[in-house]
């Protein structure tokens, strides 16, 4: 029995299941959006969002420039970066809209920069898995993993905040 062993093993050793969700983690940065079993899904949500936890608890000093932080800041923004470069490969590239041109993306500095920036306001949650049906070939569950929009929490606390306005008016 597997009792208090969280995780699904995927009939993989530890370094294939962790070279795994790092690809899977990184392709879910670059793109914001990929394809995968439902199983995997559910597994790279946890490793996602840990990865924008880290960088969202850094606060501002992740998305200011380096040059203007103190030096206490950029000691504890470089730890941030290598603690995620520890899992994050360092690049990326994604094919352009076309199909004929690559652009070569920083993955660390994109977790860092924006969607820290993106995901400030929000709890959690910061991804959102769809299913979509049966792989054809072997018939396995399939999902779209996706991060969110940054302001959805943000947006209905206020949508809250101004019904409930409405509402002490109107009483």
């Amino acid at each position: 029995m597997r009792h208090q062993n969280s995780g699904r093993k995927f009939d993989r050793n530890t370094s294939s299941r962790r070279a795994m969700f790092r690809n899977l983690a990184a392709n879910l940065v670059l793109n914001e959006k990929i394809e995968t079993t439902d199983a995997k899904a559910k597994e790279l949500r946890r490793v996602a969002e840990r990865l924008i936890t880290k960088a969202k608890r850094l606060g501002e000093a992740g998305y200011t420039p380096f040059e203007k932080l103190s030096e206490k800041d950029k000691a504890k923004r470089l730890a941030v970066k290598r603690s995620l470069s520890a899992y994050l490969p360092r690049w990326g590239t994604r094919t352009e809209a076309g199909g004929t041109e690559t652009k070569k993306v920083d993955l660390v500095e994109k977790v860092l920069v924006d969607l820290a920036k993106r995901f400030a306001t929000r709890p959690g949650g910061y991804t959102r898995i769809i299913k979509i049906g049966e792989r054809r070939g072997d018939n396995a569950p399939m999902a779209i993993i996706e991060l969110v929009s940054g302001g959805d929490a943000a947006e209905g606390e206020k949508k809250a905040k101004k019904s409930k306005k409405k509402e002490a008016v109107a009483a």
